[in-house]
């Protein structure tokens, strides 16, 4: 997996900001795959993102807990952007406590605007949601290092070559 965030890290490094939103739209449903090929993509994107970046989106209020952006709103945006490059997801059957998303580059100064949201429209810095999703991959990655069938699994996922005879692109 550390070919496809490695990827994406550079891909924000860059600031080529619709490649990075790809790829980590993508992600989650490749660890998905990985943790269990038979499922449907829709399930199995929600369980892993909500295992391993629901958290980050979620707060504890006085009145209860608040969750920002749930898997089947990420899931939602994912089918929007990677099938149609919209990113509104109210058509989308699945979501659940948004209405749309608005993604915003980095402002600069050190000043962020991440995670806010503003009449049910979450609004998310790309690098900075880019780089989370890496890092839950990366952790998650790590997790089931001892895992044999998804280790297995994993010799499945696509590898660019280079075209020198013997050297892979890792």
């Amino acid at each position: 997996m550390k070919r496809f965030t490695e990827s994406l890290r550079s891909s924000v490094a860059h600031g080529d900001w619709y490649v990075a939103l790809s790829t980590a739209l993508t992600l989650p449903d490749v660890c998905g795959r990985l943790i269990d090929p038979g499922a449907n993509s829709g399930p199995r994107y929600k369980a892993w993102f909500k295992a391993w970046m629901e958290p980050l989106y979620t707060i504890d209020l006085p009145i209860g807990r608040k969750i920002f952006l749930s898997g089947d709103d990420c899931y939602a945006l994912r089918c929007s952007y990677l099938h149609e490059g919209g990113a509104g997801i109210a058509h989308q059957g699945a979501r659940k406590v948004l209405d749309d998303f608005h993604f915003i580059i980095p402002p600069g100064h050190g000043n962020s605007i991440h995670r806010n949201l503003l009449n049910n429209t979450l609004q998310l810095q790309v690098d900075k949601f880019c780089l989370e999703i890496a890092d839950a991959v990366d952790a998650w990655s790590k997790s089931v290092a001892g895992d044999a069938a998804i280790q297995s699994r994993l010799s499945s996922l696509l590898m660019i070559h280079n075209h020198v005879p013997g050297i892979q692109y890792n």
